[in-house]
């Protein structure tokens, strides 16, 4: 059997089911669930401190009546990762600009709920080091993966044209820049705007580009020319 290194050192009663070790874990549970609730909320998403904290909060709660009653299947512990399962997709939006929104939140959301199990079933050590794992993908790691989506040889990007005369005029600049159209789609959300606007994935295939353009570059030239009202990636 595998003894718990943060259960040993507190004691026996840790890993048991009583009044001290049920106030414990709730509020480890509690204080992790807030903690990444506000890394989501100082970056003004949605779900943020009390979201986090309730899900956490949850999960903790059911495992430690799963354990109270007894039960050989974790019924209610099941039922709640269900819910929250419910929750993160019902949390995930698509914009008019054909981004998704919500992605990262709904799944620290899910994440958040396996945490509060952890704490709940008296894993206190797997608990910690996958709540710090967590706080890191959710705070840290954004900054390298845009370090390498901004160095992709793909990317996609949002255009609004000012007439839709001016598209073959794009195709032919992007195509004299070295960029290559692998899909173009006509967003009828702007239909009654007056502007012709485009979702297009393009591919960086120049080599002059590939070797010293990020995307905030060229989407920064493209953006320059007089006929393009907006444009961005998403």
């Amino acid at each position: 059997m595998i003894v718990d290194p943060i259960a040993d050192l507190l004691g026996t009663w840790s890993t048991e089911i009583n009044l001290c070790s049920v106030l414990l874990r709730v509020a480890v549970s509690v204080i992790l669930g807030m903690l990444i609730g506000c890394e989501r909320s100082s970056k003004r998403h949605a779900a943020g401190l009390r979201t986090f904290m309730l899900v956490s909060l949850a999960s903790t709660v059911a495992i430690l009546m799963d354990l109270y009653l007894g039960r050989d299947l974790f019924l209610l512990s099941a039922a709640s990762v269900i819910g929250i399962a419910i929750i993160t997709v019902n949390s995930v939006l698509f914009t008019s600009r054909n981004q998704i929104k919500g992605l990262t939140t709904s799944v620290g959301l899910w994440a958040c709920g396996i945490l509060g199990l952890a704490i709940g079933a008296g894993l206190y050590t797997v608990t910690i080091v996958a709540f710090l794992a967590l706080l890191c993908s959710l705070s840290l790691f954004p900054h390298v993966e845009g370090y390498l989506k901004n160095r992709s040889n793909h990317f996609e990007v949002h255009l609004e044209l000012k007439n839709v005369a001016y598209l073959q005029n794009f195709v032919a600049t992007i195509r004299e820049l070295g960029l290559t159209i692998d899909e173009i789609e006509a967003n009828t959300a702007y239909l009654n705007s007056g502007l012709a606007v485009y979702s297009l994935a393009l591919t960086i295939t120049g080599k002059e580009l590939r070797k010293y353009k990020t995307h905030i570059e060229i989407i920064r030239a493209l953006g320059s020319l007089e006929y393009v009202n907006h444009i961005e990636e998403i």
